[in-house]
């Protein structure tokens, strides 16, 4: 497999002790990284982030996902932002979405090891020119550009890999069971990440890993 591509398991517990159990089986799977879902723990604690980060011990993306972008938290948006900013301090990536008030934002990349800017549609593909106006916005604020739609049709699917042809290290995920294969064909065009499941799924159409390590080792 490319050095340049590695895949990532979200880890989606709602418990610190969960947390790391499932960590410790994703990486015996193969996992390259962990992306840490804060959105799912349920009450998190600022005071208990620097060492559920540090007992895992392994490259982590941390993400506290959006309600609107297909996140779970349920505290308000002050509370969201504190906790990433707290888990940015010490976790190798955060992801933190482009709508993301500005203030908010900056706040969070100030104190980023690697930002990772990102935009997730749930329910359409947006064109070529628009997605790369989203990338381009992402790359202007952060280290890597990420981006998430879902395809109506298979046509849906080329516009990602159009983009992500014409753009560099960015994250290009077409979703559903008709963008699946998009998972495992981004990294030929340069997609620094891959996601795939060890045991949830935290997309539509999200392989496993070991679908996901096996295909790739094949072809990249």
């Amino acid at each position: 497999m490319s050095n340049k591509t590695r895949v990532c398991v979200p880890i989606l517990e709602k418990s610190y002790k969960s947390v790391i159990q499932t960590a410790e089986k994703s990486i015996n799977a193969g996992a390259d990284l962990l992306e840490l879902r804060f959105d799912f723990i349920e009450d998190p604690k600022i005071s208990e982030i620097k060492g559920i980060i540090k007992e895992i011990n392994f490259p982590i993306i941390v993400t506290n996902r959006k309600k609107d972008e297909g996140g779970f938290f349920n505290g308000s948006e002050s509370e969201r932002i504190r906790i990433l900013i707290e888990a940015a301090r010490y976790a190798d990536i955060v992801d933190i979405e482009l709508s993301t008030e500005e203030e908010h934002l900056k706040k969070v990349l100030e104190v980023a090891n690697c930002a990772m800017v990102s935009y997730n549609d749930f329910n359409k593909t947006p064109s070529a020119d628009e997605l790369i106006k989203i990338v381009n916005r992402e790359k202007e604020l952060g280290d890597i550009a990420k981006f998430a739609v879902m395809p109506q049709k298979m046509s849906d699917t080329l516009i990602v890999l159009d983009v992500l042809s014409r753009v560099e290290n960015t994250v290009g995920i077409s979703m559903g069971n008709i963008g699946k294969y998009t998972r495992v064909v981004a990294p030929l065009f340069g997609s620094p990440i891959t996601f795939a499941s060890f045991k949830d799924v935290s997309a539509p159409g999200q392989l496993d890993i070991q679908t996901t390590k096996d295909v790739l080792s094949k072809f990249v």
